[in-house]
């Protein structure tokens, strides 16, 4: 086994060190008699729910989204995430999609997916996101895409504005694969954060 891969391999293993830890704190706040992955209830008849709303394309934005997103259902939270505007930019991939021109113009524009995208400061002309990777690795911080593995094997919800990949040209067939992946309008991801405790706007 290579240098990379045993570095990826010590990441994964703090990250289920960090989620069992999370679990075990969750489980000791709800009682001994609560169920292992049960919800907790709140007063008002508020659902235990992290809504997200992603609006940013920036790289910091988006692990500090991830972060939260993966931390808040990692205590038994459900998590909805919401990407609108440049947001969608960070869940797209290369694919072959026939498109106007105007559709390809912005398609030349916009990052497609984690790995091009920007910092909100210190771009430093694209230097900038690579730092960060790089003192992310040697900290043993996970990356933004493990995060996001993370997040699908932890049921987080990806809903995609679909106005925003209609006014950005973008297309189903060049979002990433992703378990949980749905594509709303805002009205009804604000009909389904309504009832949640917490909403936020990254």
């Amino acid at each position: 086994m290579d240098g990379d891969a045993r570095s990826q391999e010590a990441r994964l293993e703090r990250l289920e060190a960090e989620l069992t830890l999370l679990k075990s704190q969750l489980a000791g706040l709800a009682g001994p008699d609560a169920a292992p992955n049960a919800l907790v209830q709140h007063s008002g008849g508020q659902e235990d729910r992290l809504s997200l709303i992603v609006f940013s394309g920036s790289l910091d934005r988006l692990i500090a989204a991830f972060v939260l997103a993966t931390g808040a259902a990692a205590m038994g939270m459900k998590v909805s995430m919401f990407f609108t505007f440049w947001g969608t930019s960070a869940l797209r991939r290369s694919a072959q999609v026939k498109k106007t021109l105007l559709e390809r113009m912005f398609g030349w524009m916009l990052p497609t997916g984690v790995k091009k995208l920007p910092l909100s400061q210190m771009n430093m002309g694209g230097g900038g996101p690579m730092m960060i990777r790089y003192i992310m690795k040697k900290k043993g911080v996970a990356s933004v895409e493990e995060m996001m593995a993370l997040a699908g094997e932890l049921g987080v919800e990806l809903n995609i504005c679909t106005m925003s990949m209609d006014l950005l040209g973008m297309k189903e067939a060049e979002m990433l694969e992703y378990p949980g992946l749905a594509y709303c309008g805002v009205a009804k991801f604000l009909e389904t954060a309504a009832p949640g405790k917490i909403t936020m706007f990254v």
